[in-house]
């Protein structure tokens, strides 16, 4: 029996891979006449003035909706408005804490009582510390839980009921990689971004048949500056360590720079997508991780390995921004590694100060 040439069978599979790709053409092309066009809606961005929801906020504006954007620090909220402004977009500014559910009622009343309505909710608010499990206590969970988890969902809370009085509505939960893989030295951060996405994908399920579209969102690396806006535990050489592996993560070329993940993310609520992970390298790791999750725990079992490690004495540890720790290392090629991070900083408002320089709480 003979086989065919080499050329032959590959010949045979050209009509085929042609099809595919016509299909993935017209895919595309369907897709993007279903858009949902977002002219005058009402976009209610949490954590909107800095980072990724500012660069929401920016691309919404871009899109023709009308902007509210909460956070907690009054001058970054008013920094944020006098850009967003500058570029034409109209915007409400509220004070919020996010992790207090009598704040987030007002400020989602305020809202309506200033539009009428909410159309798109974005929850973005977050905070990011890193550091190992013997240098953290329950307070670093519960914190990250209160923002990242309750953080969501009290703002969902409070704007389903106009949502569903008027069967519209589209709500993008912002996630995280570390909410499918949780990653070493970032456990409350992880812990609170699986809650969030185990809570956006049964909401998506629940809500879907009240003519609400909920898109959990989950980026891998993301470039934004939030590096300088994270929090390092430990002393200092330990902060510095785990401050420079973060770094170099969140200022690579090959993390998304903020504005283009959220036109990304944007592209994905406007089709009422139920999940979008990006890039493409995480979303292959999310499936790997799913099909075979012991395999990557065994890989992320030598990633913590190589990640600082040691004892740190109790009287030593402390908590810094990445700002005050990126001001103590004074080395000309870490500069040069790391300046699309400190750009992208500049560029999306995360430049917020040096506060908590203080110790740890029962480390």
């Amino acid at each position: 029996m003979t086989s065919s040439p080499p050329s032959r069978r590959l010949g045979d599979l050209l009509p085929l891979a042609g099809a595919l790709g016509l299909a993935c053409v017209g895919s595309e092309v369907i897709a993007r006449l279903r858009e949902a066009d977002l002219t005058g809606q009402v976009a209610l961005i949490t954590g909107g003035s800095r980072g990724l929801g500012l660069a929401l906020a920016r691309e919404l504006a871009s899109e023709g909706c009308r902007l509210a954007i909460c956070a907690r620090d009054a001058d970054e909220l008013q920094r944020a408005a006098d850009d967003l402004r500058s570029r034409g977009a109209e915007v409400l500014t509220v004070n919020c804490d996010v992790a207090i559910r009598a704040h987030v009622d007002e400020m989602v009343d305020e809202v309506i009582a200033h539009y009428g309505q909410i159309d798109l909710l974005f929850t973005v608010a977050g905070i990011i510390e890193v550091g190992r499990l013997d240098l953290l206590d329950v307070q670093d969970f519960r914190r990250t839980m209160d923002i990242m988890f309750w953080g969501t969902l009290y703002p969902i809370l409070a704007v389903l009921p106009g949502m569903r009085d008027r069967h519209y509505g589209r709500i993008a939960t912002i996630t995280s990689i570390g909410g499918k893989i949780s990653v070493p030295h970032l456990l409350p951060y992880s812990a609170a971004k699986f809650a969030a996405a185990g809570l956006s994908e049964g909401l998506s399920a629940e809500l879907m048949d009240e003519g609400i579209h909920v898109t959990t969102i989950v980026p891998g690396l993301m470039r934004t500056g939030s590096h300088l806006a994270a929090e390092f535990r430990g002393d200092a050489d330990r902060q510095r360590r785990e401050y420079q592996w973060f770094a170099l993560g969140a200022t690579s070329p090959l993390a998304t720079r903020a504005d283009r993940a959220a036109r990304i993310i944007i592209r994905a609520v406007k089709r009422g997508e139920t999940e979008r992970t990006f890039p493409l390298i995480f979303d292959l790791a999310s499936r790997v991780h799913c099909v075979a999750p012991a395999t990557t725990i065994r890989l992320l079992r030598v990633i913590d390995r190589l990640l600082p490690s040691g004892n740190v004495s109790a009287g030593d540890v402390a908590t810094a921004r990445g700002m005050a720790v990126e001001e103590r290392i004074d080395l000309p090629a870490w500069k040069a590694v790391t300046a699309l991070g400190r750009d992208a900083a500049d560029a999306f408002n995360e430049k917020i100060g040096h506060e908590p320089e203080s110790p740890a709480s029962g480390a």
